[in-house]
């Protein structure tokens, strides 16, 4: 069974960075591109960062210089590097990977459980 596991969240003041990481098992395609999502209370999920299998990089406009998204595709593990972090930066985040059996086929889509990050000021 596909799994995701996500670590790295917690409590950090204003200014503060953190590393999320999420490491996948199990998936039987190959992955074609990671990404990260946050949901807070009130709001919108949305796109925090995402990377494809070619190494190109997506971000969000309100991250930008900030974080950083990487992968390890050895260890099919994609990180999250967060920097200069803002209240506003609080929320649940969760990872997502988007796999496929073919170039043609349709797409597969799994998420992790997510994981906290606060941020006070």
């Amino acid at each position: 069974q596909v799994q995701l596991v996500e670590s790295g969240g917690g409590l950090v003041q204003t200014g503060g960075s953190l590393r999320l990481s999420c490491a996948a098992s199990g998936v039987p395609y190959s992955i074609d591109a990671m990404g990260w999502y946050r949901l807070a209370p009130g709001k919108q999920r949305e796109l925090v960062a995402s990377i494809f299998s070619g190494g190109v990089t997506n971000y969000a406009d309100f991250v930008k210089g900030r974080f950083t998204i990487s992968r390890d595709n050895a260890k099919n593990t994609v990180y999250l590097e967060m920097n200069s972090l803002k209240p506003d930066d609080t929320s649940v985040y969760y990872c997502n990977i988007i796999t496929r059996a073919h170039r043609w086929a349709a797409t597969t889509t799994y998420w992790g459980q997510g994981t906290q990050v606060t941020v006070s000021s």
